[in-house]
């Protein structure tokens, strides 16, 4: 017996990079990159609609907490962070670091990228985008207008001779857009993003597995069938923790090339928790659930002992998070009815929205 509280839309959307902090993507040489600082990781792919050599990377210390991140023909890596900039040569290691300052031209952009052996900096709100060949100097800088059908991005990235954004989610999923020119909408294509990938997405699970619940879920009644009171004093099985076996599906096709795991039940479970995190409209909980236990689930019991008076039956709850229809994560929280009605409070406390 359970009850579900808080099923979101059945169209959950991805996070979008301004409700994202620590999100970005960028694109150089053959390689498309899905940073993600608030779990001190990134993913790099060849392909993904195909969803082709997908690795995952820890991201160093010094390279985390961007608020943009890009990479450049000159085989340089960019970490913005305020009005300043890092240049590394390695995210994974922090090699050939060197920090500048962006021109003012170049600040307080909503989106960054590199292509054409230039940078771009995109003012979403207003419609433009600007042209530089060097973010200290602003060099040659040109305003340009975003096309309609390139204004309404996620994310925005590039390679060498294309730009790319990632596309709100509609009836055909998860898509990204290409186009040779953000003004003219020159040569674009639209593809769709594969599964394994979009499980990487802030809010991908919700797409990939279905969006998030909670739910009280009865999993014992005692019942007195005496003509006096008795109490009950005895030991309960229940379980607790994180399905961690069930959602190893997740990373199944990812080579994770990671020093050390990202939360204290690896990399799925970080992915899983901030996916319980988010809003319904993303396909989550809104919940905080840092003091529940995501290490693998397992069979715990709990001695127990309540007084029942003749003929009645008592039910016992306990509250779980899952995806979809799957219940994922067996949390500690457990109460008690004297009706088949389960309980209506949410035992966690409320997340905080991203700053």
């Amino acid at each position: 017996m359970s009850v579900f509280q808080g099923v979101a839309s059945s169209h959950p959307q991805i996070l979008p990079k301004k409700k994202a902090p620590g999100v970005d993507f960028f694109g150089v040489d053959e390689y498309y990159y899905i940073i993600r600082s608030d779990l001190g990781c990134y993913m790099r792919s060849t392909n993904f609609h195909e969803g082709k050599d997908l690795e995952v990377f820890t991201l160093h210390n010094s390279c985390r907490g961007g608020d943009h991140y890009l990479a450049h023909e000159d085989d340089f890596f960019y970490i913005i962070k305020g009005n300043d900039y890092r240049r590394v040569t390695n995210l994974n290691k922090d090699y050939g670091a060197k920090v500048s300052k962006l021109h003012p031209k170049c600040r307080g952009g909503d989106f960054y990228l590199s292509s054409f052996d230039h940078f771009y900096i995109i003012f979403q709100s207003k419609g433009i985008y600007r042209k530089v060949k060097h973010l200290d100097t602003a060099e040659g800088a040109v305003d340009y207008h975003l096309h309609a059908k390139c204004k309404n991005g996620l994310y925005y990235w590039g390679l060498k001779n294309a730009y790319y954004f990632l596309k709100p989610v509609d009836k055909w999923g998860v898509q990204y857009y290409r186009t040779t020119n953000f003004q003219s909408n020159t040569n674009a294509v639209t593809y769709s993003i594969h599964a394994d990938v979009v499980n990487f997405l802030p809010g991908g699970l919700g797409i990939t597995h279905g969006s998030s619940f909670g739910r009280w879920e009865a999993f014992k009644t005692i019942t007195n069938d005496l003509n006096s009171p008795v109490t009950w004093t005895k030991k309960i099985t229940k379980k607790v923790g994180y399905e961690k076996q069930k959602m190893s599906t997740i990373e199944k096709n990812w080579k994770v090339s990671m020093s050390t795991s990202a939360e204290a039940g690896g990399l799925t479970a970080a992915i899983t928790k901030y996916q319980f995190s988010i809003a319904s409209d993303f396909g989550g909980s809104q919940v905080n659930t840092d003091q529940e236990k995501w290490s693998e689930a397992t069979e715990v019991e709990e001695s127990i002992s309540v007084t029942l008076q003749p003929k009645e039956t008592m039910y016992v709850w306990q509250y779980q998070l899952g995806l979809g229809k799957e219940a994922v994560l067996f949390c500690r929280s457990m109460k008690f009815t004297k009706t088949s009605k389960p309980p209506t409070e949410i035992p966690l406390p409320p997340s905080k929205p991203p700053k």
